[in-house]
């Protein structure tokens, strides 16, 4: 549906070095980086509000050139850029001012109850809530009837209380409008949520892309790795391999601790260099050599036996547990 390919933009110090993915019709796609990876940048290039090197495809035809009012593309910015003149229901209704909307009042009145904005059409937009803006944005972008909807940080001023039955709406827009959606999040948890498919941006270029889970939970680089906050990156050297800048991470629930040594599983003589007990599980650090591993372990582990501080032991893991990177 959405192609894109060999995308280069140069705004002052930064590049987004061309990038090439594809998003298919009716699924959610997540873009997931740090602030000032280029996420906004490479949203505003493809809703075309940016001059771009490369080509972009959408059902086959080139879009590249077309002005960002000939895409039919909806954009819901992170601060949301809501009509400050107008209240609720004027805002989501606005682009039936300069465009036919098909079906208009049954699809204003499926969008008021579907994102339970009833009781605020009539409301001034400074009397809203971080997430009730969020939903009026949404609104208003689905009701001009896009083709693909564009979402920038859609998340990040909307209290936590009410991120899970928003992130619930969102899921829910795919199959209800039959719109495809490109989100750009730096939430771990908003990816896993929501995405059908994940790329990772850092510094302007795509690291990693893949199926949600895949990407989330099996890094194919350290850089990647280090965004995702995995704790145990280490050289495979620690496994005995000969291979110069290769690197391997374990979650730290797959680590267990004990005195005799199992041939069939990695094992390790390491020094216990901390213990914090956290209500149902133990945080322990310890090294082995000039690395520390970071482990969670429940006290079951250990018969009994609490680990301390300064305790020479073994750690274990299991090789199917190992993911190199």
């Amino acid at each position: 549906m959405l192609k894109v390919k060999n995308l280069f933009l140069k705004k002052g110090d930064f590049v987004l070095h061309k990038l090439s993915f594809e998003i298919k019709e009716n699924s959610y796609f997540v873009l997931l980086g740090q602030t000032g990876s280029g996420k906004t940048m490479l949203l505003e290039s493809i809703a075309g509000l940016q001059s771009i090197e490369g080509d972009i495809y959408f059902n086959g035809k080139d879009i590249t050139n077309l002005p960002p009012e000939k895409r039919n593309f909806g954009f819901v910015y992170q601060n949301f850029l809501l009509f400050p003149n107008m209240n609720v229901k004027d805002n989501i209704t606005y682009s039936a001012k300069f465009k036919k909307i098909k079906d208009k009042d049954e699809l204003f009145d499926d969008l008021v109850d579907f994102l339970h904005i009833k009781n605020i059409l009539q409301r001034d937009i400074k009397h809203l809530s971080g997430g009730e803006k969020q939903r009026v944005a949404i609104a208003r972008a689905i009701y001009s009837r896009p083709r693909l909807l564009l979402l920038d940080e859609p998340l990040s001023a909307v209290d936590p209380t009410f991120r899970n039955s928003i992130m619930k709406s969102l899921k829910d827009l795919i199959k209800r409008y039959n719109i495809t959606i490109l989100h750009v999040t730096h939430n771990f948890r908003e990816a896993s949520f929501l995405a059908d498919r994940v790329a990772v941006m850092i510094d302007g270029e795509i690291l990693q892309m893949g199926g949600a889970y895949e990407v989330l939970n099996e890094p194919k680089n350290i850089k990647v790795a280090r965004f995702l906050g995995f704790k145990n990156v280490f050289p495979t050297s620690i496994l005995g391999f000969n291979q110069k800048d290769k690197f391997f991470t374990v979650d730290p629930n797959r680590i267990k601790f004990g005195d005799e040594k199992k041939e069939d599983l990695y094992c390790f003589a390491c020094k216990i260099e901390n213990v914090l007990g956290i209500s149902d599980h133990y945080k322990i650090f310890a090294r082995v050599g000039d690395e520390v591993f970071f482990c969670k372990v429940h006290e079951s582990v250990f018969d009994g036996k609490i680990l301390k501080e300064g305790d020479e032991t073994n750690i274990y893991i299991d090789k199917k547990d190992v993911t190199f990177i």
